[in-house]
């Protein structure tokens, strides 16, 4: 991989990450420097997880949480863009092409 395409990489958010630290997709690198998610044309804040390839984001079911205490999340399909909230106000913006 030459140098150009590892700083491209390191410019946008990967494809998929989860805030819950028990996960496979918990990447607590990326989520300090601050992802921002637009799904549907809207930026949105309360995503738990999100997979830009499969085009889906999990919110929280209000304050219900199953019986180990994780909150219950319901799966929406959608577009979803992604990026870095450090880059300031034009950060290069993960999305799905095609």
């Amino acid at each position: 991989m030459s140098d150009q395409q590892t700083d491209d990489k390191s410019q946008t958010p990967p494809d998929r990450i989860s805030v819950n630290a028990q996960s496979a997709f918990f990447d607590a690198e990326s989520l300090q420097r601050g992802i921002g998610i637009r799904f549907k044309d809207r930026v949105r804040t309360d995503v738990e997880e999100y997979c830009i390839s499969e085009g889906w984001i999990r919110v929280q079911a209000g304050k219900t949480v199953d019986r180990k205490g994780q909150p219950l999340t319901l799966k929406i399909s959608g577009p979803v863009e992604a990026w870095f909230e450090d880059l300031g106000d034009n950060p290069p913006v993960a999305r799905k092409d095609g």
